[in-house]
């Protein structure tokens, strides 16, 4: 047998190494492997960074590979270093302390950075985003020495990461540039729910507020923050929660092509056929997916084709948002505001806190937004990415999976 091919992947998180998973499965003798993590850490489930933030949970319980299975399948894990270029024609990656790895085939999973807001003030100590075990440690840290947080965003990421200072004594602000909570998830009537059962946790919410600056105190740390109006709030903590980009800065200095992100075919190969790339840095027909699901599915083509079996196509995903916020429960899945040539289902109960919208285009769920009642979820999440006809199924789909013999 001659010598094995080589695969470099860039990128030690969720997305490239279950597509290492995936590869060992079909093919495991195809590859030597080097894997290149600008964390110091082992893969771990970054999902479960809010039960971590809250306490429920430590970062060895949300390890998914550990140092030992890294040694089991041969493969080298180069920790703490950054790949700063990539050189195509002699198919070598450099990382910043000079540091040289040989590819056949290379993957590309650099994830996401998150969006930092332009404004002054964005580099103060005390400003963090919520993006890797680093920051929670930060937020940890501060909530034991400091009382006031904010948080600016409203969307997911944004509301685990008040829950979860909040769940450590701090007194918690909201700040929204939006009307609404989880306004790209959720419709006016079940976010309004959500804001209520939030407040009651002692959150408090700024909506339709715009950040201005970040004010320093005395010593350099962050002391307040001014919105556009004029209005300042007390800050010893701020939190940046507003989205991610896709990190295509290594794509894009090796002439790569990248359009919001690095623009991959239905094999998740680059114009490069050489390189392929996974994840949070993708862009796929036009759509950069920052959730887990359509992560796993890209996952699982890539290393198809990586394998040699050729045969796997990824053709986009259908996504659905959940808030991982204990003893809240809310889903939101395809299209849940409706409009024309729609018909939409709704049950509200406000006394038991349950609320539910089935979108119905024809004879096929198109969309569903659930909250305080979400067993139901997964099987709306089916129909609705299997455009299963329901027209049989029309007067028993509220009542959920059981009702309908599922």
């Amino acid at each position: 047998m001659g010598a094995k091919q080589r695969l470099v992947v860039v990128g030690n998180g969720m997305a490239g190494i279950r597509t290492v998973e995936e590869l060992l499965a079909l093919a495991p003798d195809l590859y030597d492997i080097t894997v290149f993590g600008a964390e110091p850490h082992t893969n771990y489930n970054r999902i479960l960074l809010s039960p971590v933030l809250t306490g429920e949970r430590t970062l060895q319980d949300i390890v998914l590979n550990d140092e030992a299975w890294y040694a089991r399948h041969g493969i080298r894990l180069l920790r703490n270093r950054k790949v700063t270029q990539v050189d195509r024609l002699r198919r070598i990656v450099r990382t910043d302390d000079g540091t040289e790895a040989s590819y056949d085939r290379l993957l590309l999973a650099t994830g996401s950075n998150p969006f930092i807001l332009p404004v002054p003030g964005n580099d103060l100590d005390g400003v963090v985003a919520f993006r890797d075990i680093g920051d929670v440690n930060r937020m940890i840290e501060a909530s034991s020495r400091y009382r006031n947080a904010v948080v600016i965003g409203g969307g997911l990421l944004g509301l685990e990461a008040a829950s979860g200072l909040a769940a450590r004594g701090m007194e918690v602000s909201v700040v929204h540039l939006g009307e609404a909570l989880l306004d790209r998830q959720l419709d006016t009537q079940a976010s309004a729910m959500l804001r209520h059962s939030l407040e009651a946790r002692g959150l408090t919410f700024l909506l339709g507020r715009q950040t201005q600056a970040i004010l320093a105190g005395d010593e350099g740390r962050v002391r307040a923050l001014r919105f556009a109006d004029g209005q300042e709030i007390a800050a010893d903590l701020v939190v940046m929660a507003v989205g991610v980009r896709p990190n295509t800065e290594l794509a894009a200095s090796c002439g790569l092509h990248v359009d919001r992100g690095v623009v991959v075919t239905d094999t998740l190969q680059t114009y490069d056929p050489r390189i392929y790339a996974v994840g949070e840095c993708v862009s796929h027909r036009g759509t950069a997916y920052g959730l887990v699901a359509p992560l796993f599915e890209q996952a699982k083509v890539a290393a198809n084709h990586l394998a040699l079996h050729g045969i796997g196509r990824y053709e986009g995903s259908v996504v659905s948002a959940k808030l991982k916020v204990t003893g809240i429960d809310l889903f939101s899945a395809g299209d849940f505001a409706g409009g024309a040539q729609t018909e939409s289902i709704t049950v509200a109960d406000a006394l038991d806190g349950v609320y539910k919208k089935l979108v119905i285009r024809g004879d096929k769920l198109v969309g569903a937004c659930l909250y305080g009642d979400t067993a139901d979820g997964a099987w709306y999440m089916r129909l609705i990415r299997d455009g299963q006809d329901i027209g049989g199924l029309r007067d028993q789909l509220m009542a959920g999976e059981s009702a309908a013999g599922g």
